[in-house]
This record gives structure tokens, sequence and C-alpha cells, in this order.
């Protein structure tokens, strides 16, 4: 018999990836979104010195919208644009976290470029 492996595996395998050719810097750090059927999360991340610069998520008290849904992640992805300029940083790195750009993860990473983050 045939074992279908998991989509989660198939994810961690995507962002294994293209985590091998993306990597932030404190120049440039790295956006990375992760969602789930409760949330989703953005952090802004500086690999070299592996430290959580920004982070945003459905769970803060600012983001109105508690699901995990496209009105959701818009501003989740406003909420971290916001925090990073804030914080200094103007260009990031994306990071899919190996889902595809579609839906939630597109709508946080425009909302993100409409407030004023470069990538």
């Amino acid at each position: 018999m045939i074992k279908k492996e998991p989509r989660s595996v198939g994810r961690e395998i995507r962002h294994k990836r293209v985590r091998t050719k993306i990597s932030g810097s404190a120049e440039c750090p790295r956006l990375c979104v992760f969602r789930s059927n409760k949330g989703i999360y953005a952090q802004i991340i500086d690999d070299v010195a592996a430290k959580t610069l920004v982070a945003a998520s459905t769970l803060d008290k600012e983001v109105k919208t508690k699901a995990s849904n496209i009105e959701a992640a818009k501003e989740v992805g406003d909420l971290v644009a916001k925090r990073a300029i804030k914080a200094g940083i103007k260009t990031v790195v994306f990071d899919r976290g190996g889902y595809i750009y579609h839906g939630k993860v597109k709508a946080l990473a425009e909302a993100a470029r409409s407030a004023g983050l470069e990538f």
C-alpha cells in the first residue's frame, strides 16, 4: 500500500529548500510568515545574529480580526510593517515559509508593501 506524506511534511521540505537560498542580515532581514488554522504570524529575523527584530500576529491586541483569514493577514502585514519602520527597517527579504504565494500569504505581503516595507 502506498503511504502519502502529510501536507505539513511537504511544506517543511519546500521551506528548507527556500531557506538555502534566502537568509536575512542586519541590513536586510528576513520577513518570515507562518499560518495555521487558528492564526497567522509574521516575524522579521536577523539570521546572522539569530534574533527576532519585530513580530506581529493575530494574537496581538492591535489586530481586531482574531481568525486566520485574509482580513487578519492584511492587518498583521500592516502591523509588522509599521513596527519594522518604527525600528528602522525599510527593506526585507520575503520568506513565504513553504506556502504558495496566494491567499493569506499574498495578502500579508501586499499589506506590508503598502505600509512602507520594500521587498
